[in-house]
């Protein structure tokens, strides 16, 4: 029975309404929420969502008890569209298996894979292991060419008329000979309004492969040729009663097949989707927008599951793109997109699925591969510490809940997680070496020094990824070897006094609160303040200023790390040695 959460976040609210739904349809039976991925390129973040909604919300429905059921279909039967640029290994010659199924393409070059769909699963199947998914991953070439779906295919076939029906309701152009349908034939059939239809166009969903024939009619069943592999077949007769099949492909191959018997094809999509979620009895499962369209494969489906299958369509909120931070829109047929391991690799996968679980779906965000990781680990840190004293908002919370372990236990963690910046410029400094690194960060508190890099891994880990990864070698940090003898000489009185003040105070400061202290307390001091006053605006100018020249001294640019963390870093010796005016 659901229960009436208090918390207030979009996962409980579906996890009610889950529950109540499939208790309604199947009473006793698990529950059963589902995802879909084509492997046809690298599965990107975008993609991920795909995964992560239903996830959270199986999830809670195992937290209260419930068996719960996640699927995974794995696309792998769906046809090589196109060759994905940037592929290591891909050339153009793999261009002559477009139009076969994806488990009959070969993987790249070097892959120890068997296929292109295997290959690209692999990457996906690990990073979820890491986020903590569980599934049940079904592939649907096994599906289709075991015959599983052999009496539904059948069914499909003997409807096809019904089929063909429902789908020329939300046609937009005659389905023979591709012209845009007359407006009277518009409106005696109804299907949509007018800012429907023109939606429907814009979306791209009307343009969806639903099985259109030609002279010989509608069929939504499409057979791979026996000779070429491909799917550029074309059913020219079919018979109900004993379903022979007659089909001929471009490549001239010509075949006649008993359906009952013949495992070699797939359903179109507008027609297979909906066939799934009644064969695996799926309550839940989102969809994009390009999928929430109206003519679009969600819609229609709802329709064809209904009056074909007899089944019931899932609850499936629609879901909005994520996107990177510097990117546009994601595509898994271009180059450089990157998947979840890649995202996994520079930042930890509690913090990765927060950035799912804090969002409702239809709520577009952006993953943050640039500058942006270090302010959303900060405010990660944040929420970790109201969690911690108990005054974070309950929808928080319930994020944070859902970021940090799963209904199976919690994930791994950093033991003592420093800030990520924090980790990011030290690395940075000292090209990750390691007894470097440790003496620095053992320096940020006196009071209780780390004795072991292990306490800050994997965060230390992940953020020595983002540097060497994310961060262009020109923006890098570079500790000036030699003093800037040129800039030193030129400094005023007022100059040379405030390094000696800096110089003065390494001793007594040397931590990151010290140091803190001391750099912004300089400015002050030379304008004549208490070190604890509050800023001014002309002393924030001051302050610019003075770090400024910092900057320039210590690594010979006007920006760069935090100046308390480059001062540690640097080490008091160096510093002494640059600043020495």
């Amino acid at each position: 029975m659901a229960q009436s959460s208090t918390e207030t976040d979009w996962v409980s609210r579906f996890a009610d309404e889950v529950i109540a739904e499939s208790e309604r349809r199947a009473p006793g039976k698990p529950v059963v929420v589902a995802s879909g991925l084509s492997p046809s390129g690298p599965i990107h973040m975008g993609n991920l969502r795909e995964v992560m909604t239903p996830h959270l919300v199986a999830d809670e429905i195992r937290r209260r008890g419930h068996e719960v059921r996640h699927v995974i279909s794995w696309d792998d039967y769906d046809r090589y569209r196109k060759v994905p640029q940037g592929i290591p290994g891909v050339d153009d010659t793999w261009a002559d298996h477009i139009g076969k199924p994806l488990t009959s393409v070969p993987a790249p070059a070097g892959s120890p894979h068997a296929n292109w769909a295997e290959h690209f699963k692999a990457a996906m199947v690990e990073s979820l292991a890491e986020l903590g998914v569980e599934f049940d991953g079904i592939s649907q070439t096994r599906m289709y060419t075991s015959g599983a779906y052999r009496e539904q295919i059948l069914h499909a076939m003997k409807h096809r008329h019904d089929i063909d029906a429902i789908l020329d309701r939300y046609r937009t152009k005659d389905k023979t000979t591709g012209q845009p349908k007359a407006k009277a034939q518009k409106q005696q059939q109804k299907p949509v309004d007018e800012a429907e239809l023109a939606a429907a166009e814009g979306s791209g969903a009307a343009g969806e492969d639903d099985g259109s024939g030609g002279s010989a009619g509608y069929f939504p069943y499409k057979p791979y040729c026996g000779r070429c592999e491909r799917d550029l077949t074309t059913v020219t007769s079919y018979d109900d009663e004993t379903t022979e099949l007659t089909y001929t492909c471009v490549c001239g191959h010509s075949e006649t097949v008993h359906l009952r018997e013949f495992d070699r094809g797939k359903l179109v999509w507008k027609v297979d989707w909906p066939m799934r979620w009644a064969y695996e009895g799926v309550i839940f499962e989102p969809s994009g927008v390009d999928h929430s369209s109206p003519g679009s494969s969600f819609v229609v489906g709802g329709q064809i599951v209904r009056e074909i299958f007899d089944g019931v369509q899932p609850i499936g909120p629609m879901y909005a793109f994520v996107g990177i931070s510097g990117m546009a829109k994601m595509s898994s047929s271009k180059g450089g997109v990157p998947t979840p391991a890649d995202a996994l690799k520079i930042m930890e996968a509690p913090l990765l699925r927060w950035l799912y679980a804090r969002r409702k779906p239809n709520q577009s965000f952006k993953v943050a591969f640039d500058q942006e990781i270090q302010r959303l680990y900060d405010e990660w840190d944040k929420l970790e510490a109201k969690v911690a004293d108990g005054t974070a908002l309950p929808a928080d919370a319930a994020a944070h809940s859902r970021a940090v372990r799963t209904a199976a236990g919690e994930l791994p963690r950093t033991p003592r997680p420093l800030p990520y910046r924090t980790l990011a410029s030290v690395v940075d400094i000292t090209a990750g070496h390691d007894e470097q690194t440790l003496r620095i960060l053992s320096e940020l508190d006196p009071a209780d020094p780390l004795a072991s890099l292990d306490e800050v891994r994997p965060r230390l880990d992940r953020a020595e990824n983002w540097i060497t990864t994310q961060v262009p070698a020109d923006a890098r940090t570079i500790v000036r070897e030699e003093p800037d003898t040129e800039l030193l000489r030129s400094l005023d009185d007022e100059g040379r006094e405030s390094l000696r003040l800096l110089l003065e105070g390494l001793d007594t400061h040397w931590s990151l609160d010290g140091l803190t202290t001391l750099v912004y307390g300089v400015p002050k001091v030379m304008a004549g303040l208490d070190p604890e006053a509050k800023p001014t605006p002309e002393l924030k100018t001051a302050q610019r200023a003075f770090f400024a020249l910092l900057y320039r001294l210590l690594v010979s640019r006007e920006t760069g790390p935090r100046l308390p963390t480059l001062l540690l870093a640097v080490g008091a010796d160096r510093v002494r040695k640059l600043l020495a005016a």
